[in-house]
């Protein structure tokens, strides 16, 4: 009998304190979402060693995930893509397993962001670990862990306190998260960026930026003076073009040489971003010099007069509105300049 009551009141009390967990961080303006992990990444990298010539990829970092809506591409076009881009990652690594491990020849288009495509091709940075961790967690993961990855779904999809990013956000409020940011002075010496959540995910992998983030002036602020910390840092070490131009235009010969079709596409930028682009990285010297020797189709945002002057709210990633209205375009464009298929039933 007390062993009975035990677990009464021990159910009763965890009912009380994650009803009252959740509600506070409701409460706070926090909604569920999805977490954007390896796991998600390799439920849509697994769909590529079934995809056919008809489906499309895009791979890149943030900007071709946030600028590039699955489901207007799809109300445009007929084919929804497969979306593996990475935050904060050079597509190299990606583009290299999936040319060398995949039978794939359909369509790829490749988001080309200047300080992380040529950045470098050292398998110690922070910006190729990340895609070559994606890559090894697809590969290896077992059975088990697709089974966690579905139960859990449910869960983040339901509740704030499970939001727990592996991009380590400032507004992350699992408990884990939490913990780590309670900091007791620089011990390290290190200079502490802070990144914040500012999109919302879905199970394929469809990147939307917040209604916050374009209307709080504030919080936009916040994630720019972050940009803008990284940027004037000093800890950025000069692009590596040589060696990021060699080796991807080794792997886009033998993509299209097995018949694939490869695409360029270097999204919008804004404000300050967007001159640190052309001072540090110009466009002559980087993207006309990667097309010119790629020889593949390539669209510059600045080369559209829709496009070039479309504002990022936070200067590097374009509003939910400005980003449907940019795929549909692009997609338009595409589709008139015959780079990709119209697939569209009538």
């Amino acid at each position: 009998m007390k062993l009975k009551l035990t677990l009464i009141v021990a159910l009763t009390i965890t009912a009380i304190t994650t009803i009252s967990w959740e509600s506070y961080w409701r409460s706070q303006g926090y909604e569920p979402n999805l977490n954007d992990n390896k796991e998600i990444w390799a439920t849509q990298r697994a769909r590529v060693d079934k995809a056919t010539t008809d489906d499309i990829l895009t791979i890149g970092s943030s900007r071709i995930y946030f600028d590039i809506q699955l489901d207007e591409w799809q109300r445009t076009t007929g084919v929804k893509p497969i979306q593996l881009a990475s935050q904060g990652t050079t597509p190299l690594p990606i583009f290299r397993d999936i040319v060398e491990n995949t039978n794939f020849s359909g369509t790829i288009i490749v988001g080309v962001t200047p300080g992380l495509f040529f950045s470098t091709t050292y398998p110690e940075a922070f910006i190729w670990k990340r895609g070559i961790v994606k890559n090894n967690y697809f590969h290896k993961r077992t059975y088990a862990q697709k089974l966690n990855f579905y139960l859990g779904l449910p869960l983040e999809e339901n509740l704030v306190f499970m939001s727990g990013d592996e991009e380590k956000l400032e507004d992350d409020v699992d408990l884990k998260s939490i913990l780590r940011r309670c900091r007791f002075g620089n011990r390290t010496g290190k200079k502490d960026f802070l990144y914040y959540n500012f999109g919302d995910l879905s199970r394929d992998r469809n990147m939307k930026m917040t209604k916050r983030t374009t209307s709080d002036t504030s919080f936009a602020n916040k994630i720019k003076a972050n940009w803008k910390a990284i940027l004037t840092s000093g800890d950025i070490p000069p692009p590596d073009k040589k060696s990021t131009m060699e080796y991807f235009l080794k792997d886009a010969k033998v993509f299209t040489e097995r018949g694939g079709n490869l695409i360029l596409l270097r999204c919008p930028s804004s404000g300050f971003m967007r001159g640190g682009e052309a001072k540090f990285l110009p466009r002559q010297d980087f993207w006309e010099d990667l097309v010119q020797q790629s020889n593949l189709p390539a669209y510059h945002f600045e080369d559209y007069e829709q496009f070039k002057n479309l504002n990022c709210p936070e200067w590097s990633h374009l509003s939910a509105e400005d980003a449907t209205f940019f795929t549909a375009e692009l997609a338009k464009i595409m589709l008139k300049d015959g780079v990709i298929t119209n697939h569209k039933t009538n």
